[in-house]
């Protein structure tokens, strides 16, 4: 039917767009027609109604498809034996940035948000008795996680993938029984999905547009892993991708948060909670966009002004991204862990203390010096760590989130002897997180050391003894020496876990 114009009539007698079809108006509408025919909790997903009756080229690269495909795959997917224990480092380091985060102020503050929203009790918040939602879970643990700078960071994205895939694998696999080997492939499976995306996106990209690339991806590793022990089928990986391509925020403006509170909400909190809420509604039989990276105004083309596509699949099934996540050896800023290693290789050297020392000079890539030049944050200001370094010989946890101790007069003239400098020769790609430390020494000498790999990266690995140690110090203040040692015991070995609730009594109070 046409109307004077000789515009096309839809069946309300309204006129139809030139260019507009009937394929066109289903998908504008959200495909309704097709949406009408899934019971409200189905988990069945059959072929939609546009693709049967309208047959159209599907997009050459499905890149939607392959990804949804492999996630699906994923879960029964053998690892290396070396990315297995290389999780097994990640899922422990991680959860000891939890336990002890949960004693500061960031994660006390989702503690108390949380607690006072009730919920279903499914699944646990670490270092309390509480119980809650999945989704509330994975919000709590992720701020926990990142509630100082404890976790770890890859260093290609700058992405922190850890905090936040281990808190929405974490609560999923409670609320639904997984084993502790599903767990550990769902969190191998979060990494990779976060840091595809940020490769697709252009990292540096999405920031050169004020925006937190760190939340990105913290989203889509998290739908990943939660997705994955929820167990879902091809359709509803699809759907769950879209969910998450929808809640995907978060602007670079946490730089200045002083208090690291908005800073655990944007790295971790936010996107674990994005991700448990995207699985979560998809087994409920929440249907949606099957093409999210395919579609017209799919979510690459949205976030980016030059995306890489195949980056989002580049390497699947052969290339893990957990093992070039790196470590942190020290409980601070990861700009500052090159700098810490070569000042005290020079410290072991030269006998190096705060009588004989006259002039610090710390340089920096530019990018990562301006992060922690003097900032508020004791963990993330680099001439008090090395002020603390000088006069301790060592930088404890406690230590290095003490305002009280930055502010003590001693602390504060030795920090005076500390020169940060942003060099922009250091600004190397293939070592973006380097360090040099120049020592003037009171008797007239120079002495110096360069740190291109801090400790803790895939160039320069920690071993298990050594996360065992880090998280031992972590853990043990909260949950005492014992539970820790079964604790760390138990990730040690959790292919053996039989069910992840059993691991409850090892990290709740």
């Amino acid at each position: 039917m046409k109307d004077n114009r000789g515009s096309k009539l839809d069946a309300n007698g309204e006129s139809i767009p030139k260019g507009l079809t009937r394929r066109r108006m289903l998908q504008g509408a959200g495909g309704l027609a097709a949406v009408a025919a899934f019971p409200a909790r189905s988990l069945a997903y059959p072929e939609p109604l546009l693709a049967q009756d309208f047959p159209a080229a599907a997009p050459v690269s499905d890149l939607t498809g392959r990804l949804a495909r492999y996630m699906v795959e994923a879960r029964d997917r053998s690892l290396p034996a070396n990315v297995a224990l290389e999780g097994k480092h990640h899922i422990l380091d991680t959860l000891g940035a939890m336990v002890s985060g949960s004693r500061l102020k960031p994660g006390e503050m989702a503690i108390r948000f949380v607690r006072a929203q009730g919920g279903v009790p499914e699944a646990s918040v670490i270092g309390t008795k509480m119980k809650t939602s999945a989704i509330n879970a994975a919000l709590a643990n992720g701020m926990c996680g990142h509630a100082d700078e404890t976790d770890d960071v890859e260093l290609v994205t700058k992405a922190h993938p850890g905090c936040s895939s281990v808190a929405a694998a974490l609560a999923m696999a409670e609320r639904e029984g997984r084993s502790g080997m599903d767990f550990l492939r769902a969190v191998v499976l979060g990494y990779d999905v976060c840091c595809r995306f940020l490769m697709a996106l252009g990292p540096n990209l999405v920031r050169a547009t004020h925006r937190s690339a760190e939340g990105y991806g913290a989203t889509f590793g998290s739908v990943a892993a939660a997705a994955s022990l929820a167990r879902l089928d091809e359709v509803g990986m699809r759907y769950a991708l879209s969910y998450a391509a929808q809640q995907v925020s978060g602007l670079w403006s946490w730089t200045q948060d002083t208090e690291h509170i908005e800073k655990a909400f944007d790295f971790a909190g936010m996107g674990a909670r994005n991700g448990v809420t995207s699985a979560t509604m998809v087994q409920a039989g929440f249907t949606g966009v099957r093409n999210v990276f395919d579609c017209e105004h799919n979510v690459l083309e949205a976030l980016s002004s030059q995306p890489h596509r195949e980056q989002m699949v580049a390497g699947l099934g052969a290339r893990y991204w957990i093992t070039e996540t790196s470590i942190k050896t020290f409980s601070v800023g990861y700009p500052i862990q090159s700098a810490l290693d070569a000042f005290f290789i020079l410290r072991r050297e030269y006998g190096l203390n705060v009588d004989n020392v006259e002039r610090i000079v710390v340089r920096l890539p530019a990018d990562g010096a301006g992060i922690v030049d003097n900032s508020a944050m004791p963990d993330v200001n680099c001439q008090y760590i090395m002020a603390v370094a000088l006069l301790d010989g060592t930088v404890s946890f406690a230590n290095s989130h003490s305002r009280e101790h930055m502010a003590d007069p001693q602390v504060r003239a030795v920090k005076q002897r500390v020169q940060l400098v942003a060099d922009r020769k250091l600004m190397d790609p293939a070592a973006p997180r380097s360090g040099i430390v120049e020592v003037t020494l009171k008797d007239g000498r120079t002495v110096s050391h360069f740190t291109r790999f801090p400790p803790g990266t895939k160039q320069n690995p920690i071993s298990t003894e050594g996360v065992n140690a880090k998280v031992r110090d972590l853990m043990a203040p909260v949950l005492g020496a014992e539970r820790t040692a079964a604790f760390i015991q138990s990730v040690n070995f959790i292919e053996d876990v039989r069910d992840m609730r059993e691991l409850r009594p090892l990290f709740t109070l």
